[in-house]
């Protein structure tokens, strides 16, 4: 099948990155804002083929759809396309959790959506200047099906894919660089030696495979792009919001946009403790963040959404 028409849900900086790729490419897109707007990139043009929304029922006729929405508004944004779902291949572009139902993306897809059958993942290093920029990307595409596949592979034609049906693998390494990115951040304002850095970060990853282990992932996923490739991009970056959102928790300072890693972190913990997997290093990193946001007035707001992370969510 000929994949020519792409419909992109989320005109983040994300989702406009990949909508711009994926015109480059060839196809046509129709990228849907649900207020109208999008990322406008320096030096970088939009395409003709590519066209902004703000009606749902406009991706009804795509070939196939990405998600591209935060991990905390994406249940609302697929209960608001569903009536318009009309048996394409979904891939999920978005890295993160619901901290409040402690579900990853493709529970919440099947959930939310559950004639949804063909459907997959996709993550990897990428930052989303780079990738409007046309500058060489590289992504891990895990999938259902051999249907979701052959669309990721169309339409995401100019970046180098690897291909995977390790969906719940890939999914923990999304969730799980998020949160390393935020340690990252945290224990490099916090920690004066860099050799505990390196044992902290290094053990909370090793905490973090062994929860995936543990839920059928493969270990091969964690040292590929969704997980290594991944790790090294965004817990070695100041670029990476989850790095600057833990330098910012440090120093006791305002979040700035959407921080994944926050949200995220809650998950892992919950769905560790389920698994019976113990997490002693990432429990007690999670508990020093979660006295400067507890007792800060600049995080209120993370406090009555009740998405944050701290272990409210755990003692409901």
């Amino acid at each position: 099948m000929l994949y020519k028409t792409v419909g992109i849900i989320g005109a983040g900086a994300w989702g406009t990155a990949l909508a711009v790729n994926i015109a480059r490419g060839g196809a046509n897109v129709i990228l849907w804002s649900f207020d109208g707007e999008y990322k406008h990139f320096e030096d970088v043009d939009t395409p003709k083929n590519l066209t902004t929304v703000t009606n749902p029922e406009d991706l009804k006729n795509a070939d196939v759809w990405l998600n591209v929405t935060p991990a905390v508004f994406f249940r609302e944004t697929i209960q608001k396309f569903a009536k318009y779902y009309n048996k394409q291949p979904v891939i999920i572009c978005t890295k993160g959790a619901d901290c409040r139902t402690h579900e990853f993306m493709t529970e919440i897809l099947q959930s939310e959506l559950p004639n949804c059958t063909d459907f997959g993942v996709l993550s990897g290093p990428q930052f989303a200047r780079e990738v409007a920029l046309g500058i060489p990307t590289g992504s891990t595409l895990a999938g259902t099906t051999p249907c979701i596949m052959e669309a990721g592979l169309q339409v995401l034609n100019l970046a180098h894919l690897d291909v995977t049906n390790d969906v719940i693998g890939t999914q923990i390494a999304g969730v799980g660089k998020n949160v390393m990115a935020l340690i990252s951040g945290y224990i490099h304002e916090t920690v004066p030696y860099e050799n505990e850095r390196a044992m902290i970060f290094t053990i909370c990853c090793k905490e973090i495979i062994k929860l995936g282990l543990a839920m059928g992932a493969k270990l091969e996923t964690f040292i590929g792009l969704c997980g290594l490739g991944d790790l090294f991009l965004s817990a070695t970056s100041p670029t990476s919001r989850n790095y600057s959102g833990g330098v910012a928790i440090a120093h006791n300072e305002e979040l700035v946009g959407t921080i994944e890693g926050i949200y995220a972190y809650e998950t892992l913990i919950v769905r560790a403790r389920k698994m019976n997997c113990d997490t002693p290093v990432l429990d007690e990193m999670r508990e020093k963040m979660h006295k400067i946001i507890r007792n800060s007035p600049k995080y209120q707001d993370l406090f009555e959404q009740k998405t944050y992370v701290c272990g409210v969510c755990c003692q409901k």
